[in-house]
């Protein structure tokens, strides 16, 4: 293939002055809530003009990397990479790919029985385990002070605090993403489907007795039970959440 006329594309200086500036976030040399020299100091320290320096900015605002206070005395603010941030842009390529409740649920079967598995192997000795205790802890005060919807939307937080307990970065970013679009189809659901308080207290405190059984398998190291355990109860929370009607429903990423 004759490649002879191909261009290569030259990165524009406003470009490589916000690759230099995000660099030094990304590697920590600039925290969350630092402030940037301001423009004078960086478009002489730079070699720049201020249209160059201001064009990177709004590259790195747009990236939500700095937030630049307009006349200002003061440079523009860094604010690390968020995760939240990042998650929530994907769910917008989910939506926009057509994904179903039913994939997504699909997805999250996949995932946490090999968390558990991982976390029960070790008796669940990890630093992380003590915050799904925790959590534990929270969601029984709300179930028994009547907070029902507080404990719906927290059933996301104990999934991914189990997610995470394992340490592993990757999976509790994927995580995350999927619990964001489940909690908003979890609400969304609620609304369409109420429930009286009985109802919704016999429900939330059978699920709440099945992550109590959960840690304890965990702890005790019954690896195969705990994982025969959460895979049921998924499938079952599954029935429920993307059942016939409600798992062709296109995943939604704009209502929290």
């Amino acid at each position: 293939m004759d490649n002879g006329n191909a261009r290569i594309r030259v990165p524009k200086t406003s470009e490589l002055v916000a690759d230099q500036i995000r660099a030094q976030i990304i590697r920590g040399e600039l925290q969350e809530g630092d402030s940037l020299p301001p423009e004078g100091t960086l478009m002489a320290t730079l070699g720049i003009s201020r249209p160059t320096l201001r064009e990177a900015f709004r590259i790195l605002e747009a990236e939500s990397l700095i937030s630049v206070v307009r006349g200002s005395r003061s440079g523009a603010r860094v604010h690390q990479p968020s995760t939240e941030l990042v998650s929530r842009y994907a769910g917008y390529v989910l939506e926009s790919q057509g994904t179903t409740i039913a994939d997504l649920y699909a997805a999250r079967l996949a995932i946490e029985p090999t968390v558990v598995r991982w976390l029960a192997t070790s008796k669940g000795q990890t630093p992380g385990m003590a915050r799904v205790k925790d959590i534990l802890a929270e969601l029984e005060d709300m179930l028994q002070t009547d907070r029902h919807a507080e404990f719906v939307d927290n059933i996301a937080v104990f999934h991914q605090a189990l997610v995470e307990a394992t340490g592993n970065n990757t999976l509790s970013f994927m995580n995350r993403m999927l619990l964001n679009l489940a909690r908003n189809h979890q609400n969304d659901y609620q609304r369409r489907h109420p429930r009286s308080n009985e109802e919704k207290y016999k429900s939330l405190r059978a699920g709440f007795k099945s992550y109590v059984k959960l840690v304890k398998m965990i702890e005790e190291g019954d690896v195969e039970g705990a994982v025969a355990h959460w895979r049921l109860h998924l499938r079952n929370a599954n029935e429920t959440w993307a059942q016939r009607g409600e798992g062709e429903r296109i995943v939604d990423s704009l209502h929290a």
